[in-house]
């Protein structure tokens, strides 16, 4: 019997992940629950905090310990990951007193947005934390709490996010890592490390913040009624967790300057590790997850989805489980540029880099000679073009990137990885264990008790193959193209 195994979970947007790894990363169970995103209103997007982030978390760990030859012993660390940052006021018994208000695909605070910006200033904003306030920020939705449910907001002992949540559940301690805390803008200030009530004075009591600290610190123990509610052993150490996409970087081995994750998914999410304390407005800033380290950051509103949407309206007749396999096939033979088609894949508005929640979605160059792969192509392009805005976002801020980690469920589909690297000009390596920020907190937790060092990433997840690039000049042409087509329509395109 194995001595030592550390838990990792992951709550996501659509779906939660657990896995036990031991010392050497080897895998011994894992564990994966569907759950829903509510969209109650056009640009909301919430979770249920007990049946989602919490009610997840206990039937993922219940279901790992349902293995005969695993026990509760052999769990020597716990860390968590969840989407975020999020924004969740609860009591002083972690009673959720709303939903979870969900990332930068919840866009309801615009107003909010517009008010701090002209009575603050852009320019202050951003030099004191680092970030330009966008639907990734969380000042302005706890901000639109304060306005729209004030009994909410002054009934809350503290405002979460959903690491913080499962944590305080299981722990009964109110933590938060310094690399989520950074996109509290305005909240955080960047160069201290700190909470400030310098430009939140109209926003929140800082009181009711979490307490920060580095994602790998332990934030407590699990208690007994924890213990009771996921059959974990009383007093097993729990980190102070992160982030998702921040996990899943670890995952894969990002670890030196230079380095970017693309995580391909519902949305894309980009991280690279800077050489120091680096913004840049069209972009996120914030502390790594460890002492005297930096990253940016980049997200898109939707890719994933968009292909979900796609084969649910236009590819009803396609069995289910292999419809996305019979529409890549079908993609491919489509020409490069998809017969002249180019796609703004802005459906849900967007995020990096051009911060535009009121941004739409166009299909342009239509044509009746067009069919439905060649639309398909345009779609998996358009997503493409949008990444490559990104990686061209990060080079001109000054970020060099030197090697691109691929990793999410959407590596899956060869046509969107390769088109990427094509349009980039990018190689992709892609490592052998794609389980995502689950295994990247297994490793964390070990990380945390000093059973690994930061290098053992590299032994624990290997090389599996690299996504090779294969310029061609009319992915040039067409990515100016998809650029000019966002800068002349963004305008009649206002919701």
């Amino acid at each position: 019997m194995v001595k030592k195994l550390y838990l990792g979970v992951d709550i996501g947007t659509y779906e939660t992940k657990g896995v036990l790894v031991d010392h050497k990363g080897n895998i011994y169970n894992q564990a994966s629950i569907k759950h829903e995103m509510t969209v109650p209103k056009p640009g909301w997007a919430e979770h249920s905090p007990k049946d989602v982030w919490w009610g997840d978390f206990v039937k993922i760990t219940k279901q790992l310990l349902k293995k005969k030859d695993i026990f509760p012993e052999q769990i020597k660390c716990v860390a968590v990951s969840a989407i975020g940052p999020c924004m969740l006021p609860i009591d002083n018994k972690t009673e959720p007193l709303y939903s979870g208000v969900l990332y930068g695909v919840d866009t309801r605070a615009t107003n909010e947005i517009n008010y701090l910006n002209n009575t603050l200033g852009n320019e202050k904003i951003f030099n004191f934390g680092g970030n330009a306030l966008t639907s990734q920020s969380i000042g302005p939705k706890i901000l639109w709490l304060k306005t729209h449910h004030p009994d909410i907001y002054k009934k809350a002992e503290k405002i979460v996010t959903s690491t913080t949540f499962i944590v305080q559940k299981l722990t009964d301690q109110c933590v938060i890592d310094h690399y989520t805390a950074a996109n509290f803008t305005p909240l955080y200030d960047k160069l201290n490390l700190k909470w400030s009530s310098e430009l939140s004075k109209d926003i929140i009591d800082i009181s009711k913040l979490p307490e920060l600290k580095w994602s790998t610190e332990i934030a407590g123990y699990i208690t007994k009624q924890a213990s009771l509610e996921t059959t974990l052993q009383q007093g097993t150490p729990v980190t102070v967790g992160t982030i998702d996409a921040a996990a899943e970087a670890i995952s894969v081995g990002v670890k030196d300057t230079g380095d970017i994750m693309i995580m391909y998914g519902s949305t894309m999410f980009f991280i690279g590790l800077t050489n120091g304390n680096k913004s840049n407005e069209t972009l996120w800033s914030a502390p790594w997850l460890f002492k005297n380290e930096f990253a940016l950051m980049a997200g898109t509103s939707t890719s994933g989805t968009i292909t979900q949407w796609f084969k649910k309206e236009f590819a009803k007749d396609l069995i289910s489980e292999n419809a996305f396999n019979e529409l890549s096939r079908m993609a491919e033979k489509s020409p490069i540029g998809s017969k002249n088609l180019i796609t703004l894949p802005y459906f849900s508005g967007e995020r990096t880099p051009i911060q535009n929640p009121d941004a739409c979605g166009i299909i342009f160059g239509l044509n009746l000679t067009h069919k439905r792969e060649d639309i398909y192509r345009s779609i998996i392009e358009g997503i493409s073009y949008g990444a490559n805005h990104i990686l061209e976002t990060f080079t001109e801020s000054g970020f060099k990137p030197k090697k691109l980690f691929a990793v999410g469920g959407g590596v899956k589909n060869n046509i969107w990885s390769s088109t990427i690297s094509n349009i980039s000009g990018f190689n992709q390596e892609v490592k052998k264990i794609t389980v995502g920020a689950a295994y990247g907190n297994a490793f964390l937790a070990a990380l945390a008790i000093g059973d690994v060092s930061r290098k053992d990433i590299i032994n624990w997840n290997p090389l599996d193959y690299v996504i090779k690039s294969c310029p061609d000049p009319l992915y040039i042409k067409q990515f100016e193209l998809f650029k000019n087509l966002y800068k002349n329509t963004s305008t009649l395109l206002k919701k």
